[in-house]
């Protein structure tokens, strides 16, 4: 389990390696803003970890500034 008060932000949280990646830093114990371009599947990633509140859904298009 992670120290208190580790934080991750993952981008692609929503599918393939990204949403991997976030599944394994929410097992860990981390707080992770799950970021994407589709809300629907940052959701799923959400629901799937079982990780309540540690998981923050942040629908983001990080090709473009304005939405970063």
């Amino acid at each position: 389990m992670a120290p208190s008060g580790r934080v991750a932000i993952v981008t692609g949280a929503g599918t393939g390696i990204g949403k991997a990646a976030a599944l394994a830093l929410l097992k860990e114990g981390y707080r992770v803003a799950l970021a994407g371009r589709r809300r629907e599947r940052l959701d799923e990633t959400a629901a799937e970890s079982a990780a309540g509140e540690r998981a923050l859904v942040v629908p983001t298009d990080v090709a473009d500034p304005a939405a970063v």
